[in-house]
């Protein structure tokens, strides 16, 4: 059974890398260490962040969609 747990996790963690979904975890957690006292925003608000930062770089433009 403990195998099958491991694996479970192993394939969670697996797929939220992939998706870069564990992205607001990492930011989070760096927040909290690098600066303790600033308000962490809302996972909305690191989305909307990240979202515009990509939008804004200019490597980003050749995206098809």
């Amino acid at each position: 059974m403990t195998w099958l747990l491991r694996g479970v996790r192993w394939m969670r963690w697996y797929v939220r890398e992939l998706t870069d979904e564990s992205a607001y975890d990492r930011y989070v957690a760096h927040v909290r260490k690098e600066h303790p006292a600033a308000t962490v925003p809302s996972r909305r608000a690191f989305e909307r962040m990240r979202t515009e930062r990509a939008e804004s770089d200019p490597r980003q433009g050749f995206r098809c969609c």
